[in-house]
């Protein structure tokens, strides 16, 4: 299990004027199964994105499709975990 965590660099109004552009990557890899969970910190200062399937060095080389990323408007910590025990309504968690 990959946590992808995303801290602003810019001002909001930078970042919402990209939203679009970053929500069709996250897309790209709902689509393929790979994001599970994302969504804003709050504060509102980055982001949260969880990941599967992925090592660390597959989640970087994801990140570096993200407009935030290309355009220097976020910085990233990729933190890689074993999953040891989960609860048994998890999948309620999200819903």
């Amino acid at each position: 299990m990959i946590i992808i965590e995303l801290n602003y660099k810019v001002p909001l109004e930078q970042i919402d004027a990209h939203l679009q552009a970053h929500t069709s990557f996250l897309e790209k890899y709902y689509t393929a199964g790979t994001f599970i969970a994302s969504g804003r910190k709050v504060p509102r200062d980055g982001g949260i994105i969880l990941a599967t399937g992925i090592d660390k060095e597959k989640a970087a080389m994801l990140i570096k499709e993200d407009p935030f990323y290309q355009h220097g408007f976020a910085d990233y910590k990729i933190t890689e975990f074993a999953v040891t025990k989960k609860a048994a309504h998890i999948d309620s968690i999200f819903s």
